[in-house]
């Protein structure tokens, strides 16, 4: 009996000598992992990735970002590498549901600042040289304040920047939004945070900026929220990668809430009349770290 027991510790021993040999030898797989940041003090650009300011007539401000989604995800070698021709890292589910085709809102991948967006083997992506990142934008949530008979409030605003969205119901706190169809870009809605109103409308129809700074050479299609931006120093991806990849995408909210002015105060009052006219982000620089 004596025997068998001494037997026993022996075995023992050494299963578990070699288990732990077993798991501190397993290795976990780097990743390319990318996060959003939204920067109100970065430059604000135009559509063709130029410095611009609010037009006259307008008023905007900048708004304090919730969340975002986006529906496609690019790496792109040059600045003349078609959209489409890069290595596409990311497409969103898409439906015919509501007729044509549209992103299936209800299927987005919603993210806050700094939380990953994507998070993908580095074995999946392709090995190159990237010098410029494009990203479809299709959803955000933010603050902004608006003014009425002289008051202003704080309320929570929600745009569809996608091409065309096909949404059920979405909703601002316990405000519900039932739509059952397709909405094309500039679609939004509004609540106020401390009373019960709310409501939705629609931008005008290629009001939405898009910063695209190699549109002469690597053009978007109209309609699109494809922002395009460039590393300071290119991304290379060699394969040889034991660490993960954080590409970091910093997007300009930099008066990026945009309206027609009716009193030309600087505050946005869709009681008389001001309406929505841009709610595009203004800029993208993407980073990286190892």
């Amino acid at each position: 009996m004596k025997k068998l027991v001494i037997l026993i510790a022996v075995i023992f021993t050494g299963f578990t000598f070699f288990s732990c040999e077993d798991s501190d030898d397993k290795v976990e797989e780097p990743y390319l992992i990318v996060k959003f940041q939204f920067d109100p003090n970065q430059v604000r650009l135009n559509n063709l990735g130029q410095p611009s300011g609010v037009a006259s007539g307008n008023a905007a401000q900048s708004p304090n970002f919730n969340a975002i989604s986006a529906h496609y995800f690019e790496l792109a070698p040059t600045a003349f590498t078609q959209l489409g021709d890069g290595t596409i890292l990311y497409h969103a589910p898409e439906t015919t549901e509501g007729g044509a085709v549209a992103i299936k809102f209800n299927q987005a991948i919603i993210v806050g600042e700094g939380e990953a967006f994507l998070k993908i083997p580095l074995s999946q992506v392709a090995q190159g040289n990237y010098e410029y990142v494009r990203v479809s934008l299709a959803y955000q949530d933010y603050n902004i304040s608006i003014r009425n008979n002289g008051t202003d409030y704080d309320g929570r605003l929600t745009s569809f920047v996608g091409y065309n969205t096909f949404i059920n119901t979405h909703t601002i706190g316990s405000n519900s939004f039932p739509v059952n169809g397709n909405r094309l870009q500039g679609y939004w809605a509004f609540a106020l945070n401390d009373f019960p109103y709310a409501t939705s409308g629609q931008a005008p129809a290629g009001a939405t900026t898009v910063p695209n700074p190699i549109a002469s050479t690597s053009p978007i299609p109209a309609g699109s929220c494809v922002v395009t931006g460039k590393f300071n120093e290119n991304l290379i991806i060699n394969g040889n990668e034991t660490r993960d990849v954080i590409i970091t995408l910093s997007l300009s909210i930099n008066k990026s809430f945009e309206w027609r002015e009716v009193t030309a105060d600087g505050k946005y009052e869709p009681s008389i009349g001001e309406n929505v006219v841009d709610m595009g982000l203004r800029g993208l620089i993407p980073t990286y770290t190892r």
